[in-house]
């Protein structure tokens, strides 16, 4: 029997999943390093996370392997760490992965010294040497003896490592991000769309919903409806293929060909989210009723499957089940038939792209890749959908990362805070304010956002994504309820998050606090990944608080980050795209309505249904009985009258105020300006 290692009094998944291999892993902390001090022994340091196939595929290879625990506890300290509880380390030494091989990804290997300086760098390791690729065994021999016998050399690269990482550091420009970049940027997602399938690279293929975002903007503000066009033409294509469950719902996390049809099967609560947002935007701006049909779609699943009972969700869905990617949700012909009788077996199959030959190793990935119309193709399959699912649930269910992460859950507050503000839909409002409950009663410590809550414990110091996505959720559901608690809080934590994350000196935000741990570097991240960088997101809330509070030290912050992140950007700004989004709200005109009338009175409910109509994106509203309640959160509103003691409107643009008037034609006329 294998004994525990030090993994097993941890709450991660990912590190428990580990707590039973041979290994003698570590978590991170002190008592790693000063054994490794101690011991002169280099550090082996491996990151992923517990719904990772191929982090699967290297812990059954070499962690569960004797051989390659023997070679490890004898000649390395192990150290193993959860990247989505500690991003600040993923992010430090995935650059340096980069820096060093020119590629990245998880697993991620990384080999250093007890100072936590990196001298070898990679992802996924085979046992033994094979496609191409060094085998741990080689890899880990050909280390420990080079590491104890030619000591210079390790100071040499290691050296050289820190240069580079100290080259990385952003310095402030004298020049400005501005909006002649847009078209820029807008050229460079053009360039790489798939005119076939949708999307904006070759396989594999990522949803990347910053794109949808900012193709929107593109066509609101710019009246271009080609962008509108490529933005529709991905999603409808991404809801045909097999990334998308026809069966239970939810998107899983990537494609692995052009036409989206064989996923890589993992579900994760971050890509839900955002394209619950995107799908539901996609709605509100051109009332396709396949859009809402997707978002509720979302919902269902993420409500069946990823949200515990106390209203929070977890953070992903395996790919793998008994030890096979994907078989959970893939399909015999044969079974299609036993589930649903050879009739309406035959139909569906023709109908999902079922055959005997299967489109997946033999078996089959329901999808709608060859439809041309959907909904009359499909609608007539709605109990046999659920037939069909009830028989998938009798299989062994995949693993559940049942961790509650801070920033992830907060973007699924705002998505379905969103959802039901589009759709009327006061449950979906529900969910979220219930989940913003548990956030507000389990992920605060004092004053101070955590990161991850799971089995009791409330442990990491929030990052930079925790407190701008939090401050996203609260602004939304203020936008839906407009209850001025929410745009209070909103502001507290903004504040909260310029004084831990600010760089006083080049201006940004960094990913750590000033009272975080200090890692070898401290980063600070603009581009795109799976999720918008932290800064994207920051930006974007300090534009919108600063236009709903008056505030402007908000709106000098998101100023000053133009100028921050001049020299990462402006050659390539597709790479970050989230954030040059931001120029459409800060560049272009945007209004500010106050409705000011009392709750029940039938004008002021008639102003918030009409201007509820509007894209979020281009108009501010505060909303109040009096202006008294905006005291304390904008106090540039806080003198308004209400004229004639009637609902009073009042609609501004460019530090510019109409006159107020109770006349709702001649607000809206004001906004059509």
């Amino acid at each position: 029997m294998v004994a525990n290692n030090k993994l097993i009094s941890e709450k991660s998944p990912y590190l428990v999943q580990h707590a039973h291999n041979p290994v003698d892993w570590f978590p991170w902390g002190e008592a790693a390093f000063d054994k490794a001090q101690s011991e002169n022994k280099p550090i082996f340091l491996s990151i992923g996370y517990s719904t990772c196939h191929w982090c699967h595929v290297m812990a059954e290879e070499s962690f569960e392997d004797e051989e390659v625990a023997e070679i490890l506890n004898k000649h390395f300290i192990a150290i193993k760490v959860d990247r989505e509880e500690r991003p600040d380390i993923d992010a430090v030494y995935m650059k340096v992965c980069q820096m060093m091989t020119g590629q990245g990804g998880w697993p991620l290997t990384i080999v250093m010294t007890p100072n936590k300086v990196p001298f070898y760098a990679g992802t996924y390791f085979p046992k033994y040497t094979n496609y191409g690729m060094p085998g741990m065994i080689e890899m880990l021999s050909q280390l420990a003896e080079r590491y104890q016998d030619d000591p210079k050399h390790i100071a040499e690269v290691t050296a050289n490592v820190e240069d580079a990482l100290a080259e990385t550091v952003m310095e402030k420009s004298n020049h400005r991000l501005n909006s002649k970049l847009l078209q820029k940027t807008y050229q460079q997602l053009a360039e790489n769309f798939d005119t076939d399938f949708g999307g904006f690279s070759p396989a594999p293929k990522f949803p990347q919903p910053q794109n949808f975002h900012f193709l929107f903007d593109y066509y609101i503000y710019k009246n271009d409806k080609t962008s509108l066009s490529m933005a529709e033409k991905t999603l409808q294509q991404m809801f045909k293929g097999g990334i998308y469950d026809h069966i239970g719902f939810g998107f899983s996390r990537y494609a692995t060909d052009r036409a989206w049809l064989v996923p890589h099967f993992e579900k994760m609560l971050y890509d839900n989210a955002q394209l619950l947002s995107i799908y539901t935007r996609a709605y509100s701006l051109t009332k396709n009723p396949l859009y809402k049909q997707i978002s509720e779609q979302i919902i269902v699943f993420i409500s069946r499957e990823m949200r515990a009972d106390d209203g929070v969700f977890y953070s992903a869905i395996d790919a793998d089940s008994e030890g096979e990617e994907g078989k959970y949700y893939v399909w015999n012909y044969e079974t299609v038939m036993d589930v649903l009788g050879e009739e309406l077996g035959e139909e569906f199959a023709d109908v999902y792209g079922m055959t005997p030959a299967g489109n997946f190793h033999g078996q089959n990935i329901p999808n709608l890749i060859h439809l041309q119309d959907v909904p009359s193709s499909t609608e007539k399959f709605a109990d046999a959908l659920k037939v069909m699912l009830q028989a998938r649930e009798k299989r062994i269910y995949p693993h559940v990362d049942d961790k509650v992460l801070t920033s992830w859950n907060a973007m699924m507050i705002d998505a379905l805070a969103y959802a039901g503000h589009v759709f009327h839909h006061k449950e979906y409002l529900e969910l979220a304010k219930k989940s913003m409950h548990f956030i507000e009663s389990h992920l605060f410590q004092g004053d101070r956002l955590m990161a991850r809550y799971r089995d009791g414990e409330t442990k990491f110091l929030g990052y930079l994504d925790d407190y701008a996505n939090l401050i996203q959720a609260y602004l939304t559901l203020y936008e839906a309820t407009y209850e001025l608690s929410y745009l209070k809080k909103a502001k507290q934590q903004t504040d909260h998050m310029l004084t831990l994350f600010w760089d006083q000196d080049h201006g940004g935000f960094f990913l750590t606090g000033n009272d975080a741990e200090t890692l070898i570097s401290r980063e600070k991240e603009v581009f795109d990944g799976a999720l918008p960088s932290g800064n994207a997101i920051a930006i974007s809330v300090l534009t919108k608080i600063s236009a709903l509070t008056g505030e402007q030290l908000y709106m000098q912050r998101a100023e000053e980050m133009y100028y921050s992140f001049y020299e990462d950007v402006h050659a390539y700004p597709r790479a970050a795209v989230a954030f040059m989004n931001n120029l459409f709200h800060t560049d272009f005109p945007r209004k500010e309505v106050v409705i000011i009338g009392d709750e029940d009175d039938s004008v002021r409910q008639e102003a918030v249904a009409n201007i509820d109509k509007l894209d979020p994106s281009n108009v501010s509203v505060l909303v109040a009985e009096n202006a008294a309640e905006f005291k304390d959160i904008a106090p540039f509103a806080s003198n308004y009258k209400k004229i004639n003691d009637k609902t009073t409107i009042y609609v501004c643009e460019n530090f510019s105020c109409k006159q107020p008037t109770n006349d709702m034609d001649t607000a809206l006329s004001y906004l059509k300006d």
